[in-house]
């Protein structure tokens, strides 16, 4: 009751103060909270820009776009050629310029598709629904109208089409009906719909040649950054997430996702790359060859390297967990296999920065890319764990067996479902005594469930003198299987390689790297079009 109050007494001081003309405290605040974010403006205005310079040079091209399309409005000349349709081709560039080659040749090559074969269906409609009278002209608008519309967006159900041509068709249904609905109340609806193709292809054009020879974007190159980047990110996540397991401080309660973590910022990039990696190779199978290196992109084969990174990063993410895990280990027990596990992790690191640095320098990787020192601290960790087992075998301790063996025959006993025939009695009395004792404890257990006990789980977890090396056998477990998952992403790049027809690894070669900083989030530059004209 007395925060009530409080709260009533602020509430009827903020009134009273309002009557008076002096200013309330919440528009203090927000004022103070505006003036905080007017401060940060400028340096949010710098950061967008020097996080990737490019989005610098596309707004320029965007606006150099604008004005030369604004021509067509400016000089007499142009505007009493192609007079107010010359809107079309404002409203074409502002949806068609995207960030990359990719995106804008896509959308480009939709538009003036959709749009020639839109014009092209509806003058042939407009023919035919000429040679019949006024009111039949009107019901074979109307019945084509429908069977086109009906039919157009059938098709965007289609997996390709949707994938590849969804704008298209979009476009081809807006020219159509505009072209076929106002050919029966405007005489020259062949200029119309001239004057709009004559408009578009101009949009599209200085789109096309902004795009491709002006400071050009390919998304096939970012595709290929990207993918270098999230090996790169997944060998610092291994890394940090095994010095701190070693060395820093395990909190069981820290927040996994935060965006300050160094381990979580690794494979970020990768759990969210699924969306990113099809947008780019869509819009990659678009481009035309702007490498020598290969005659084609091969974009599908990108995406299966996407597509087995997510599945190491997982790896790494359960790696990860085990730091957040209640049950920890005790330094005790992690310091006996420090040593071990650090090696395993930096021989697996050094593997994933190889095949980065392939990617990246376009070559072949290694043939000793799985070394022997990657083997030998397998086999390390592996001796270590031999060499202690009763840590993970369990004690003498009698107590701990009997609950041991007591777990195992009831689990026994509810997997097979059904006990010894030696150990029942065979006679019907017998039988009728087992049944009821069966549904007597059913409904028991149906009991027990209703209520929860949580405690009784950390009791019997801590009574067990082995579940203080599971924490770190889960741990190991882990930190193997990323060994494990190794093959199939070396198997994915060599492929890669292969496609595109990556020089040929030679021994002295000089492995070029760079430290720039590479672009994470593409996607985040291709600004959505919320409209399609």
């Amino acid at each position: 009751m007395i925060p009530k109050v409080h709260a009533g007494l602020e509430m009827e001081m903020e009134m009273a103060g309002s009557e008076n003309g002096i200013i309330p405290v919440n528009w203090k605040k927000c004022m103070n909270v505006y003036g905080e974010k007017l401060k940060r403006f400028p340096s949010l205005v710098w950061k967008v820009g020097h996080d990737d310079p490019r989005r610098v040079i596309h707004a320029f091209k965007v606006g150099l776009s604008l004005t030369l399309v604004s021509l067509l409005y400016l000089l007499e000349p142009l505007f009493n050629g192609i007079g107010q349709s010359a809107i079309w081709a404002v409203m074409t560039v502002v949806v068609v310029l995207e960030f990359t080659a990719g995106a804008t040749l896509c959308k480009g090559l939709n538009r003036g598709l959709g749009t020639l074969l839109a014009g092209l269906l509806a003058f042939f409609i407009e023919y035919v629904s000429n040679a019949s009278g006024r009111v039949l002209q009107a019901v074979f608008i109307g019945a084509s109208v429908f069977i086109v519309g009906a039919g157009a967006t059938y098709m965007r159900f289609f997996p390709y089409v949707k994938k590849n041509y969804d704008y298209g068709v979009v476009i081809f249904l807006l020219t159509f009906n505009l072209i076929t609905v106002s050919s029966y109340r405007v005489e020259n609806v062949l200029k119309i719909a001239h004057d709009r193709f004559y408009t578009i292809a101009i949009g599209c054009a200085i789109c096309l040649f902004m795009s491709l020879l002006i400071f050009p974007n390919w998304s096939g190159q970012d595709l290929h950054s990207s993918t270098a980047f999230k090996l790169e990110g997944l060998a610092k996540s291994i890394e940090a997430c095994v010095n701190e397991y070693f060395y820093g401080e395990v909190d069981a309660y820290g927040n996994m996702k935060s965006c300050e973590d160094p381990i979580y910022k690794g494979y970020k990039a990768v759990l969210d790359s699924k969306s990113t990696d099809e947008t780019l190779a869509l819009h990659a199978s678009w481009e035309p060859r702007h490498s020598r290196y290969c005659h084609k992109f091969p974009w599908q084969q990108y995406v299966k390297v996407g597509t087995v990174l997510r599945q190491f990063g997982y790896t790494v993410v359960a790696l990860h967990g085990c730091l957040r895990t209640e049950i920890q280990a005790p330094g005790s027990v992690r310091v006996m296999f420090k040593d071990p596990c650090i090696r395993l992790a930096s021989e697996v690191s050094k593997v994933l920065i190889e095949l980065a640095n392939s990617i990246r320098n376009r070559r072949h990787c290694s043939p000793e890319i799985l070394s022997d020192h990657l083997h030998e601290a397998l086999q390390d960790l592996n001796n270590a764990i031999k060499s202690q087992p009763r840590l993970f075998l369990g004690s003498n301790n009698s107590q701990a067996n009997n609950m041991l063996a007591i777990a195992a025959a009831q689990a026994g006993q509810k997997t097979h479902g059904k006990t010894s025939i030696s150990s029942v009695k065979t006679d019907s009395s017998a039988l009728f005594e087992w049944k009821m004792k069966r549904v007597s404890s059913e409904r028991s257990k149906e009991t027990e469930r209703k209520v929860l006990r949580p405690q009784l789980s950390k009791i019997a977890i801590t009574s067990l003198e082995f579940s203080e090396a599971l924490p770190f056998a889960a741990f190991a477990s882990l930190l193997v299987e990323t060994v494990a998952k190794l093959d199939l992403v070396i198997e994915e790049v060599e492929e890669l390689g292969r496609l595109a027809c990556f020089k040929e690894y030679r021994h002295g070669d000089e492995v070029v790297v760079r430290c720039e900083k590479p672009q994470v989030d593409v996607l985040e530059n291709h600004l959505p079009s919320h409209g399609v004209e």
